[in-house]
């Protein structure tokens, strides 16, 4: 059988690699620098979880290798134990230590020894919740009832009057992600809310797809004014709700009666989901489509081609700000009734989607006065008409 060799790092590639990380480039694209495959990245950041190991430090008081180098030189002279401590402003007992542990008066070699010296001193401190079970077991049951981390940090330093017992969010997220440190099992990374395995650069969502990716984007700030007031029809929010099996459907709401239209869609890709937008749009009088607000998505990369195509112009929200498309969020929100998380749309028809948006469509609502976006919207196309 054929083994595959192990790749090891140096510690500069290894600060290479963990700023990259943090910066959120993806493994593959910092496995490219090494010439790599992105499993041998990950199998570095895995090793403490997603979290950055702390640089190792040498303490003033042990000794450094100039002073190693004065000992071997000091040796080599016949110089007694006492002459070269003083020389080094240091206690006679720990040069004599330094040349018994390292091979005697004979055999002593500076750069041997400083190395010795630097692996033994790896020894690693145990973690707070790991020396304080009853602390470690309070925070595993506070995971268990959904608490975050932060929550937990809170609550211990409000109600316990034991600094003992007071331990910092980053403790907890360390103590679950490292779990070299062996006080929390692995199990509990479940209980957070975002269940990852390993931590994510805080960078990481917004890299890639980001705001600069879309060429040429058309920002909500740009957006007529006559828009905000909803007095005016024609004026659409769109986004797309996510099932399992990387499946989509695209949803749009009409900002002056609520309108709901689904369209459904095969992947995600922009080619895709703009020919779908494209062929609805002529579904409707130009009248009654004039603007198209959407989140910031990939999916909206090839946005000019939907405009050049029905003279529709297409605004996008600023990142991380769905409240700027709030009327197709809440639309999204009562869409998971008949549509819930985690479940395959494409089994979905478009007949059965049309079926869905229907329903809504004539339900009152309260912000219509209890009028129905079926008959808001009608309104609409007999005034067109």
């Amino acid at each position: 059988m054929k083994y595959r060799k192990r790749t090891f790092y140096t510690a500069e590639q290894r600060a290479l690699m963990w700023d990259r990380y943090q910066q959120g480039d993806s493994l593959a694209d910092i496995a490219r620098l090494f010439g790599r495959y992105h499993s041998s990245i990950e199998r570095v950041i895995a090793e403490t979880g997603g979290i950055r190991p702390p640089e190792r430090t040498r303490s003033d008081r042990c000794l450094s290798l100039s002073e190693r180098e004065e000992i071997s030189r000091g040796l080599v002279a016949n110089e007694s134990t006492r002459s070269i401590a003083a020389r080094l402003s240091r206690s006679p007992s720990t040069i004599s230590r330094e040349i018994s542990r390292n091979g005697g008066h004979h055999h002593y070699r500076a750069s041997t020894a400083d190395k010795a010296a630097w692996a033994r001193a790896k020894r690693p401190k145990r973690c707070k919740l790991l020396c304080n079970k009853r602390l470690s077991r309070m925070v595993a049951k506070k995971l268990k009832e959904q608490w975050s981390p932060q929550q937990i940090s809170g609550w211990l330093k409000r109600t316990s009057s034991q600094e003992s017992f007071y331990v910092s969010h980053e403790t907890i997220y360390k103590t679950l992600y490292i779990q070299a440190r062996g006080a929390l099992k692995k199990e509990l990374i479940q209980c957070l809310r975002t269940q990852r395995v390993k931590r994510r650069s805080k960078h990481a969502s917004r890299k890639g797809l980001g705001q600069g990716k879309i060429v040429d984007a058309v920002s909500i700030s740009q957006r007529p004014v006559s828009v905000e007031d909803r007095a005016i029809p024609g004026h659409w929010e769109g986004d797309l709700i996510e099932g399992s099996q990387n499946t989509y459907i695209a949803t749009l709401v009409e900002r002056h009666s609520r309108y709901v239209m689904l369209v459904k869609l095969s992947n995600k890709k922009t080619a895709t989901v703009i020919s779908a937008l494209i062929k609805q749009s002529e579904k409707l009088p130009s009248e009654l489509y004039k603007s198209l607000t959407w989140d910031r998505g990939c999916e909206m990369h090839d946005h000019k081609k939907f405009t050049v195509a029905t003279d529709i112009q297409i605004y996008l929200c600023d990142p991380q700000s769905p409240w700027q498309r709030g009327s197709n969020e809440n639309t999204n929100r009562l869409l998971r009734q008949y549509l819930p998380k985690g479940t395959d749309l494409s089994a979905h028809s478009q007949a059965k989607l049309n079926s869905i948006a229907r329903q809504l469509n004539e339900r009152p609502r309260k912000t219509l006065d209890y009028e129905t976006p079926a008959d808001r919207f009608n309104q609409c196309v007999a005034a067109t008409g």
